[in-house]
């Protein structure tokens, strides 16, 4: 795909997720990796909803930035994402009310933020991991998701909201929303004794779909 079709897609899929709520004001960032090894990014203070494709920030792939405006301050967090899954193609950070909320509850497992409360869940999200709260930009969140050693997809940073890598702009985007749904899911079920997917569904899934979900037996 043309680098600027990857531009426009940027915008295309910022000005949905604005849109619908999913990240307010100048909030989140989203990144799309080039086959040079380089990324674009959306620059810092940019609201997704009125991104200009020829304003995206294009940075090498040791993150420095080549042309466009000036980055987010997210880059260590999409750095640490693209470093440690080879096969993320794009990586998307949200403020979405949802998970955001999650993410601040006392009894969220760092191993798995959720449960297995849908199949499409497990297909597109695979599992959750929650990091602790770092201020936004510090580079001690890289350290944090470099930690995770690549087996989640899928990341809740404590007190600020998710960031979901795909191996597309389009499954990263809605492997986020999916996240986010079923973050609401959780909380409109908390304390009601839902039923999740048993061990044995799961099982099912990750066969019949090729999933690979990290490994928490030791």
């Amino acid at each position: 795909m043309s680098e600027t079709k990857l531009r426009e897609d940027i915008c295309r899929f910022g000005r949905s997720l604005f849109e619908r709520g999913l990240t307010p004001g100048s909030s989140g960032n989203i990144s799309v990796r080039l086959d040079d090894g380089g990324w674009l990014v959306t620059p810092t203070n940019a609201s997704l909803g009125f991104l200009d494709p020829t304003k995206m920030s294009r940075l090498d792939g040791n993150g420095r930035l080549i042309s466009g405006d000036a980055p987010t301050k997210e880059v260590p967090l999409h750095t640490a994402l693209y470093q440690t899954r080879s096969s993320a193609g794009a990586v998307v950070h949200l403020h979405s009310t949802h998970s955001v909320a999650l993410s601040m509850l006392p009894e969220i497992d760092p191993r798995a933020a959720l449960p297995a409360m849908t199949a499409y869940y497990v297909m597109k999200c695979g599992q959750t991991a929650l990091v602790p709260y770092y201020r936004p930009g510090d580079p001690a969140v890289a350290v944090a998701i470099k930690g995770l050693a690549g087996q989640y997809s899928s990341v809740l940073l404590a007190n600020h909201g998710p960031v979901v890598s795909g191996d597309t702009l389009e499954a990263a985007v809605f492997a986020t929303e999916e996240l986010e749904e079923t973050a609401k899911l959780y909380l409109l079920l908390r304390g009601l004794n839902p039923r999740y997917l048993s061990p044995e569904q799961v099982a099912d899934l990750t066969r019949t779909f090729g999933l690979v979900l990290p490994d928490h037996s030791h």
